[in-house]
Parts: structure tokens; C-alpha cells; sequence
């Protein structure tokens, strides 16, 4: 049994491999070398051995070569969580073109540039799960943060049409769609309504794979929440804070 968490540094993918661990477990990341108290967290939680590999999210190119040698070296790969990510700054980002092209860069580009890869590996070995963290900003987008929300819009998308893809293949994707997560990357915000925390994500994630469900809302209220929210006219709706 392989873990892969792609994101090594993250407290909701770590959060999430606790709650898996067992067998070897793969933190990739930046400066990997570096992820010493991720790996004992890990170890005393139950897993047999920790693997550290350098990982650049950000490095489209090396994707392909660096997934193929890690399914090649530690597979075949059972779970893979995608956990990196950024915030970014909106009001940043809405003056500088740079910034919010590092935010989509991130938050979605990368994301198709990974599972695509990731698709074809586990295809090939004909099973595997992949986790995918979504956003509930990205299921409307609000100007308060509507350059890290269309990102999220955009990998929302593409992770449910791949879900469809790959139905039937032995492959399954389960896409997570969290509220505001209170952690490093939101600290000194002020928590939005139904804000949850990394480890309850992490509950959320495993009793979804546990499951049947294709996506998991977190927490669930969120979902008819949402579904009145789809209904406001524009008008109130871009005054809808982060």
C-alpha cells in the first residue's frame, strides 16, 4: 500500500494520510528534506516507512518524468491526495497581472497538469483513488476573492469531468468541496459562516472514500447553503463577503 500526498507540507493532506497511514507513504514537496516532523507524525501514526521526494508544483514540465519515476519506485500507488495550493492576495492580484496568473498557475494549471499524469499512471495499473480539494469559492464565485475562486471554478470542473472519465476504469476520484478552513493559509482571516477545521476536512475525506459519494461537502450544510446561494440575484451577490 502507497500513499502519495502531493503537497507534503499541508495540514489538511497530512491530516488525511494520518487518518490512511499504513504501509509507505510518499511526502512530496519542496525542500523534502525538510519534512522530518511530517514523517514522525506519520511513522507514530501507523505507517511503515516514509518516503521524502522533492516536489515543484509549480514545475509543469517535470510532472510527468517525477510521477512515472515515483509510481515506478514506490507503486503500485493505492491513494494519492493533492493537498498544494495558495491563497494568494486579492487585492493584489486585481492590480497585478503577475500575481493573479501565480494563483491560477497554481490552483488550477497545475492541477490539470498533475492529474493528467496521475490519470494515465493509474489506468495503467487499473485501480488507485485520487483526492482532489475543490472549494465551495469556487462553486460561485464572489468578488471578494473571485481570482483564487475562478481557479478553484476551473479545477472543480475539470477534476468532475475526469471523475466521469475515469468511471469504470478501477480509477475513482473523489472531489472535496470545503467551506473556509481555519490554518496556516487563512490565519488573521476571520472565519467565514460553517468554518471547519483540517483535521475535520481530513474526517470528512476518509469517511468519502470509505463511501460511495463522487464529491463531499464540508461540511455537508454547505451543500443546500450553496444551492440557495446559486438563487441571489448578482445584484446582493457581489457584495457577498470572502
Amino acid at each position: 500500500m502507497t500513499i502519495l500526498v502531493l503537497g507534503g507540507r499541508s495540514e489538511i493532506g497530512l491530516a488525511v494520510a494520518k487518518r490512511l497511514a499504513k504501509g509507505t507513504v510518499v511526502l512530496a514537496a519542496r525542500r523534502a528534506d525538510d519534512l522530518a516532523t511530517e514523517a514522525k507524525t506519520l511513522l507514530e501514526a501507523g505507517a511503515t516507512t516514509i518516503e521524502r521526494v522533492e516536489f515543484d508544483a509549480d514545475n509543469l514540465a517535470a510532472h510527468g518524468p517525477f510521477l512515472a519515476d515515483t509510481a515506478s519506485r514506490f507503486g503500485p500507488i493505492t491513494t494519492v491526495v493533492i493537498a498544494f495550493g495558495i491563497l494568494g492576495e486579492q487585492s493584489r492580484a486585481e492590480r497585478d497581472a503577475d500575481h493573479a496568473l501565480s494563483i491560477v498557475h497554481t490552483d488550477y494549471t497545475a492541477h490539470v497538469s498533475v492529474l493528467t499524469h496521475l490519470a494515465n499512471i493509474l489506468r495503467d495499473q487499473g485501480t488507485g483513488r485520487i483526492v482532489v480539494f475543490s472549494s465551495v469559492a469556487g462553486v460561485r464565485v464572489r468578488r471578494a476573492n473571485y481570482v483564487y475562486g475562478s481557479a478553484k471554478a476551473g479545477l472543480d470542473g475539470f477534476a468532475s469531468g475526469l471523475a466521469d472519465a475515469l468511471h469504470g476504469t478501477g480509477v475513482r476520484l473523489l472531489l472535496i468541496r470545503p467551506g473556509f478552513v481555519t490554518g496556516r493559509m487563512t490565519h488573521g482571516m476571520t472565519p467565514a459562516p460553517f468554518a471547519s477545521t483540517p483535521d475535520q476536512v481530513a474526517d470528512a475525506t476518509v469517511k468519502g472514500l470509505r463511501g460511495k459519494k463522487d464529491v463531499v461537502w464540508v461540511p455537508g450544510v454547505l451543500k443546500p447553503v450553496f444551492a440557495v446561494m446559486r438563487m441571489l440575484p448578482r445584484s446582493i451577490w457581489r457584495r457577498m463577503p470572502r
